[in-house]
């Protein structure tokens, strides 16, 4: 028995993601860094969703067996790992997932390609297009911290893309392999959100540790110490302290 994807939960997915990325088109590059990173992390943490885009075409391709499941996450295709993108500097990662998005990009535009009259279709077009939103708010990023775009070199940013062959594959491996490219492609969103989760974490820290921050949260903390006596409670004596 065929299983079926939920319609809804799909099209709940697509249009919250299609939200985030139109939303830096009509607006152009935000001048608030937390807000470009809240929402780069949500976009990284919608498109990691394997629900997106690798669930429906394994159930289009007929791929939905143990067996199959466990080929496709085999995948072959190069991605920056976690640990890796976790040890670059910030202006190396956003050029290392800014790079990367791209061979994505042609690469889910050669998997649309191959399969124009699919239901997944559709979904390959709007990922495209996503994938673009998520790289114009890279762009932004960098461009608030003050630090250009550098295309990284092969080893550091991976391929993105199978690896050129002499043979034509056959219609099966080629499905294998373009399922194989999808769950290395979410697996690489969710590995960015989740470093961009990282980089909200510590900015928060920092605010909480800031110098100011401290001397207020300080005098708070002597302040609720001190219970006024009855006499100091009169109006005539009581005292303003200032800020």
């Amino acid at each position: 028995m065929r299983a079926q994807f939920p319609q809804r939960t799909l099209l709940s997915l697509a249009l919250s993601l299609l939200f985030l990325s139109m939303a830096r088109a009509t607006r152009g590059c935000s001048s608030s860094s937390p807000q470009l990173l809240s929402q780069l992390q949500s976009q990284a943490n919608i498109t990691g969703d394997t629900r997106l885009l690798l669930e429906p075409y394994i159930l289009l391709q007929e791929l939905n067996t143990p067996t199959l499941r466990a080929a496709c996450r085999e995948y072959p295709v190069t991605f920056p790992s976690e640990d890796t993108l976790r040890a670059l500097s910030k202006p190396h990662f956003l050029s290392t997932v800014y790079t990367t998005l791209g061979r994505i990009q042609h690469q889910l535009d050669a998997l649309r390609q191959q399969s124009p009259k699919t239901k997944v279709f559709p979904l390959l077009e709007r990922a495209k297009w996503n994938v673009q939103g998520i790289r114009n708010n890279i762009y932004c990023m960098a461009h608030l911290l003050n630090h250009p775009l550098e295309t990284p070199n092969p080893t550091e940013a991976g391929s993105g893309a199978s690896p050129s062959t002499t043979t034509t594959p056959s219609i099966f491996q080629t499905k294998i392999d373009n399922c194989r490219f999808l769950w290395g492609y979410h697996s690489f969103m969710g590995s960015v959100g989740r470093v961009f989760r990282e980089w909200k974490d510590g900015s928060s820290r920092s605010r909480r540790h800031s110098p100011r921050h401290s001397l207020l949260r300080a005098w708070r903390k002597g302040a609720s110490r001190i219970r006024p006596s009855r006499s100091s409670q009169s109006p005539m004596s009581r005292v303003q302290v200032p800020w």
